[in-house]
């Protein structure tokens, strides 16, 4: 059984496609155009596991914005549909991840309510065309889309790059092992019976 979604999201803003392959081998493909964004979905990918594939063609001219948000939508839409109906999957998944000064915990549960836990420092700071406030901004956009809960805490950290490549790892790496199917598991993961 393939858990495989293909997600087109076209606005005046952007144009956006998104592959992705939950039972990959870390295989990723990614244009945004925001060459350090590129990079973090690529973190995701190889450290979750995911094939993914991203297109994306935005209003650059004006800023990062938009391109950065509808592409997490996206990104987070064919998480949902990948996913499906959850049946044999983990569902909770948590990393503790280092970056040499940075060190990030991330704590994930698929269970179909967005919300979103994000604690980092402050950081006013340009990583080549991407700014840093557009961290929250991902995530945010990714549990409403994807309609899971995270919960991201920078325990130390104090290079930009560092600190924002960690959240992305940690998320990662608990994804990895929420979304991961476990024999032992009957069906959903949940008294409700749904996820």
């Amino acid at each position: 059984m393939s858990r495989f979604a293909r997600v087109q999201r076209t606005t005046k803003e952007s144009d956006v496609l998104v592959e992705l392959e939950i039972d990959g081998t870390g295989r990723t493909d990614i244009e945004t155009g925001v060459a350090f964004f590129d990079h973090m979905l690529d973190q995701l990918g190889r450290h979750g596991g995911l094939d993914l594939t991203v297109r994306t063609k935005g209003d650059l001219h004006i800023d990062a914005h938009h391109t950065v948000e509808d592409t997490s939508l996206a990104v987070g839409q064919a998480l949902r549909e990948a996913l499906g109906d959850k049946a044999g999957i983990r569902r909770f998944g948590d990393a503790l991840v280092p970056l040499d000064e940075a060190l990030v915990q991330c704590a994930v549960d698929l269970s179909g309510r967005p919300y979103l836990v994000h604690d980092e420092p402050e950081l006013i700071e340009l990583i080549g065309n991407y700014d840093t406030t557009l961290t929250k901004h991902i995530f945010e956009s990714l549990v409403a889309s994807a309609q899971i809960c995270i919960h991201v805490r920078v325990l130390s950290g104090r290079n930009a790059h560092h600190v924002v490549e960690t959240q992305f790892k940690s998320f990662a790496r608990a994804l990895r092992d929420a979304a991961s199917l476990d024999p032992r598991v009957v069906g959903v993961p949940s008294t409700k019976g749904s996820l």
